[in-house]
């Protein structure tokens, strides 16, 4: 299952240390320029997902909404996530690819 990749590919960002998550350090990693790609999650708060828009546009970073906010955050081990900041470019490439496939199903 596609999903099943996605999930995996967030995790092992995750591994390798490559993920910021959580409210302030996703903002953190967005201002200082770190963030590759943002991913978001589809049910996130409309206020909270116009915020995230406008900084990753300010920041001129790919974002990208999939999943839960569940699953998200059941793929790094962590509680809810809103949203990940992936902090690695190859990573980020793999992740934009499973979440591609994600979307055409």
């Amino acid at each position: 299952m596609k999903i099943d990749e996605l999930v995996f590919a967030l995790s092992l960002a995750q591994k390798a240390g490559k993920i910021a998550s959580g409210d302030f350090a996703v903002r953190s990693a967005l201002k200082s320029g770190k963030t590759k790609l943002l991913v978001v999650a589809g049910d996130t708060a409309p206020n909270t997902k116009k915020d995230l828009v406008f900084m990753a546009q300010a920041a001129k970073v790919p974002l990208l909404e999939a999943l839960t906010r569940q699953t998200l955050g059941g793929a790094i081990g962590k509680g809810n996530r809103t949203a990940i900041a992936v902090l690695d470019d190859g990573l980020a490439e793999m992740i934009k690819k499973k979440i591609t496939v994600v979307a055409k199903k």
